[in-house]
């Protein structure tokens, strides 16, 4: 035996980071760039990287509060939720999924509802989560966006819809589908009257919300680099066997071949829809 058999070697231990106390939370990486982003600084300039203009994904709240006068929004049916029509069941019921995304979000579904007011002229408006189960569109989101299309019919003011959806929710089947054509027959409804109907696509808008009521605006608009169609481009590819241009299914792609109006960055957005309002619907002199 040799003297370095008699040498146990020694134990090898992670280091702890010396800032172990440092809260969580405090920095993002930006997916697009790369860069490394302070979140309090990233929020201050409206979620997007101010290296490479990434339009990070928020929540339907916030979402709101971009876009609404502050203190103007007033939520309606926030207590609306699936009660599973199918019983659905994968790899785990759609009951425990419904739970976790509860559970993980604060929210009842993946739609913020209510009424608010845009350069001080009142607005209906629903914006889709996709924190929640993907965004995706079952009964309680279909009959939020349509309700959301029914209020500003009723009330004769204009209509704003924020999607962002991965699309239809499979675990309600074709009573998911068809939100499609509810939520078209609103939006119809809003045409017949001439009231108008603002879309806002932001990324993704996929599947059956962009087959339907996210592609029916009066003004359709974009924010920068959002994926927008209804299938995925793996998906197309996998089908027609060829490779996609490059950018296809993206918003300058699609402005280029007049599939949305116009692209807005999301700090000019809200007054892009407040000069839309006031374009399609003058004020009424008395």
């Amino acid at each position: 035996m040799g003297w370095f058999d008699t040498i146990k070697s020694p134990k090898l231990k992670s280091k702890k980071r010396p800032n172990s106390n440092t809260p969580e939370g405090l920095w993002k990486k930006c997916p697009e760039c790369g860069e490394i982003l302070q979140c309090t600084k990233l929020e201050e300039n409206g979620n997007v990287c101010p290296y490479c203009d990434k339009h990070f994904r928020i929540t339907a709240l916030k979402r709101v509060e971009y876009l609404v006068d502050e203190g103007s929004f007033k939520q309606i049916g926030e207590k609306l939720i699936s009660n599973d029509p199918l019983k659905f069941e994968d790899k785990q019921s759609y009951e425990n999924r419904l739970k976790k995304a509860k559970d993980g979000t604060g929210l009842h579904d993946g739609t913020l509802l209510g009424i608010g007011k845009i350069g001080q002229r009142e607005v209906s408006i629903a914006a889709m989560d996709f924190s929640f189960m993907g965004g995706s569109m079952g009964v309680v989101t279909g009959e939020k966006i349509a309700y959301a299309m029914d209020l500003a019919y009723e009330k004769k003011i204009p209509c704003i819809v924020v999607s962002c959806s991965g699309g239809a929710r499979m675990q309600e089947g074709i009573i998911s589908l068809m939100q499609m054509a509810k939520t078209s027959a609103s939006r119809q409804r809003l045409r017949e009257a001439n009231l108008p109907f603002i879309s806002i696509l932001t990324d993704p808008t996929t599947g059956g919300c962009a087959a339907s009521f996210a592609m029916l605006g009066d003004i359709n608009i974009a924010e920068p680099k959002a994926l927008i169609g209804f299938a995925g481009p793996r998906v197309i590819e996998q089908s027609i066997r060829q490779s996609l241009p490059k950018g296809f299914q993206r918003s300058e792609f699609l402005l280029e071949r007049g599939f949305i109006d116009c692209i807005v960055h999301r700090k000019q957005l809200k007054d892009e829809i407040s000069f839309f309002i006031n374009t399609l619907l003058p004020v009424t002199k008395h």
